[in-house]
């Protein structure tokens, strides 16, 4: 037998493909950061396949900030250490 309901990355093509009006009124810049949300998308189309939701877009964007929120981590962590390394350049540095 065959699916019922399309793939959510069928259904996440068919939503690129609307939102490319969008996309193409961007500036360059713009355009290239869209297209990182869509792949934080796509990374997570599996968990959205499972969720089976009827508005295809909540799955997007919950995958697209919880890929947002991976990089906030990653960038507080960084930011972490290099205070950390900082500061003991300071004290090693006072201690002259």
């Amino acid at each position: 037998m065959g699916r019922t309901n399309p793939t959510f990355r069928d259904v996440l093509r068919a939503l690129e493909d609307r939102w490319q009006p969008f996309r193409r009124a961007l500036r360059y810049e713009d355009q290239e950061r869209f297209d990182q949300l869509l792949t934080y998308a796509r990374n997570h189309a599996d968990a959205a396949g499972n969720l089976n939701h009827q508005s295809p877009v909540i799955p997007v964007l919950v995958a697209i900030v919880l890929a947002q929120e991976r990089r906030l981590d990653e960038l507080e962590a960084r930011v972490e250490e290099t205070t950390a390394t900082a500061d003991d350049i300071s004290i090693v540095m006072d201690s002259r």
